[in-house]
């Protein structure tokens, strides 16, 4: 009996053994596996990042193709309206000069507007000392894919981000990166989940000591306040101004209203590029 219990004994320790050594080499894997899922995604982003500046030639050019865009679909008559209107929203000269960093070949911005859902229950539920925490975290994700996109942060308040960019696939490709990195974060995944909310707009601003003004921005707020935690929502304006070739999707949303905004808006919602 001792000696079978002996042998019994034997075996387990080998099975043991040899869990923890597979258990070992399935924890390398995976590691691996996460590591390379994670240098596919940055060279994928890499890629896929907005160029540079384009140079003066490159920006007439688009200047010119967009005016003629313009003329076709309204008609000189109404290009000329269109352009009145959009000088009117500017205060000055010196003021559009504060912006020109971030403005499109046709002077517009790309506004993006973020904060965290239901933050103030969150901050009360995990107390102070630790949301603290999670507002720096929160704050690291956000500005990596800023940085990464090009975009400027205009200004922040407590878990709010106003950002500028000059290009719109630039700050919706941010948007995808930020929402997909947030759950990655260990100290989020920690104290989460951490949910942010999106919106984004494309228009013509008023600038003034550092910040910028006007309806546009105040559409970009609107937008950002219909979605919900994990969402990015953008205008129409958005939508007109990328590219067909856009590495993203859009699923159109019903009209809304808007409040202090006039008539119905179409919104649509940011997703990642459908694979093939």
């Amino acid at each position: 009996m001792v000696i079978l219990l002996g042998v019994v004994c034997v075996l387990l320790a080998g099975v043991v053994v040899a869990f923890a050594r597979d258990r070992a080499r399935l924890q390398r894997l995976l590691a691996d596996t996460q590591a390379r899922m994670t240098q596919l995604e940055s060279d994928l982003d890499a890629a896929l990042r907005p160029p540079p500046p384009a140079s003066s030639a490159e920006r007439a050019m688009r200047r010119v193709i967009r005016t003629a865009s313009k003329v076709r679909s309204h008609g000189i008559t109404g290009l000329i309206q269109s352009t009145v209107e959009d000088l009117q929203t500017w205060a000055s000269d010196d003021e559009r000069a504060d912006i020109l960093n971030m403005a499109a070949s046709d002077g517009t911005v790309t506004l993006f507007f973020s904060d965290i859902e239901d933050s103030t229950p969150l901050n009360d539920r995990l107390g102070d000392s630790t949301w603290v925490k999670v507002l720096a975290a929160h704050d690291r994700v956000l500005r990596t894919r800023i940085e990464q996109y090009r975009g400027q942060v205009v200004k922040t308040a407590g878990d709010g981000f106003m950002v500028a960019f000059r290009d719109a696939e630039a700050a919706c490709r941010a948007a995808l990166g930020i929402q997909r990195d947030l759950p990655r974060d260990l100290t989020l995944r920690r104290y989460g989940p951490i949910q942010v909310r999106i919106g984004i707009h494309t228009g013509q601003v008023v600038a003034r000591d550092g910040d910028y003004f006007g309806r546009n921005v105040a559409m970009a707020a609107r937008v950002a306040n219909l979605a919900l935690g994990g969402e990015i929502l953008a205008s129409d304006a958005v939508r007109e101004a990328l590219d067909d070739d856009a590495a993203l999707a859009l699923v159109e949303r019903e009209a809304v209203e808007l409040k202090g905004l006039a008539g119905e808006h179409v919104v649509w919602e940011i997703r990642p590029p459908v694979s093939g």
